[in-house]
């Protein structure tokens, strides 16, 4: 993927992805100072606004009106563009996609697990999640798509 020059990047791009056009949710400084990488970290814009980028053909993970970070800036594999078996769905409790599938394939409750962790206040999802936000509609979208 090219990426757009700083030229290219429009005020439309504000809110989307500049790759893909995709919408993207704001992410607090926390979560790209815990996530990226020291060589991205460096020339992060602490005054800027970064999205994540949702999109799972997107290389892109944040972006901003000025910069972007891919993949290959973020600390950990991000669920939402890495379909192996072994990437984290919950951050905060190390369950991988494969966790996820076998607790649905053995009939346990993950779900209520991790639903549990979030009641007793335990999970730090603006530090460990890629997208700065509870992992936990991730866990029931996969949940979901293996039952049906």
């Amino acid at each position: 993927m090219t990426a757009p020059t700083q030229s290219s990047i429009t005020p439309s791009f504000f809110v989307a992805c500049p790759v893909t056009g995709v919408k993207g949710k704001v992410v607090k400084m926390v979560t790209l100072k815990a996530l990226l990488q020291p060589r991205a970290l460096a020339k992060i814009e602490p005054d800027s606004t970064y999205r994540f980028c949702p999109d799972p053909s997107c290389d892109v993970v944040y972006f901003s009106e000025a910069q972007l970070y891919y993949t290959s800036d973020i600390k950990v594999s991000v669920f939402q563009k890495d379909e192996s078996s072994d990437v984290p769905v919950c951050y905060c409790f190390g369950h991988s996609r494969a966790d996820v599938l076998f607790s649905v394939a053995n009939g346990s409750d993950l779900e209520a697990s991790i639903v549990g962790h979030i009641k007793a206040r335990r999970c730090g999802c603006e530090v460990n999640n890629p997208q700065g936000s509870c992992c936990l509609s991730n866990v029931k979208t996969l949940i979901g798509q293996r039952k049906i």
